[in-house]
């Protein structure tokens, strides 16, 4: 009679504990630290949509002023499992912001009405470019704090002809 050989109960329990601790280790994801939004920034009259957009683009005629509407919402989660209720938008009223040049340089500071719009209109050099020509772009960001997080919501404006 041959003597049992625990060799191989012993290699598979190892291989298993090792399968058990590499499973149990949780790593941190290095590239991005995610942080849920605070607010839904809607860029009115963004030619590409605007809240559901990473970077909005508002087409302005070189000649024109430069408008920027946006809206920002509050959304309220609290339906989110319900089908006849879901996701509800509130406007963020009385939100400070400031509308900057990515590069550098405040354009303004407005407050949101009780409709969460702001709207503002500056000349082409007002935002830093003096002869807009068809095709260039100035990159933009909105920037504020609701409920105490920081937030950043970034746009371009583009010259057309």
């Amino acid at each position: 009679m041959q003597k049992p050989s625990y060799k191989y109960l012993y290699i598979m329990l190892i291989i298993s504990f090792g399968a058990f601790l590499a499973a149990c280790h949780k790593e941190e994801d290095p590239f991005v630290d995610r942080i849920a939004a605070p607010l839904l920034v809607y860029v009115d009259n963004a030619k590409d949509g605007s809240g559901l957009v990473t970077e909005p683009v508002i087409e302005i005629k070189t000649g024109s002023p430069v408008m920027i509407m946006s809206t920002f919402y509050e959304l309220d989660k609290s339906g989110l499992l319900n089908n006849a209720v879901g996701i509800d938008s509130i406007p963020a009223a009385s939100l400070d912001i400031s509308l900057s040049r990515r590069g550098g340089g405040k354009i303004s500071d407005l407050v949101t009405g009780p409709d969460g719009k702001v709207m503002l209109t500056k000349t082409w050099e007002e935002l830093g470019m003096a002869a807009p020509k068809s095709g260039s772009t100035i990159p933009l960001s909105w920037t504020g704090q609701y409920k105490g997080q920081p937030f950043t919501k970034y746009l371009k404006v583009q010259a057309i002809n």
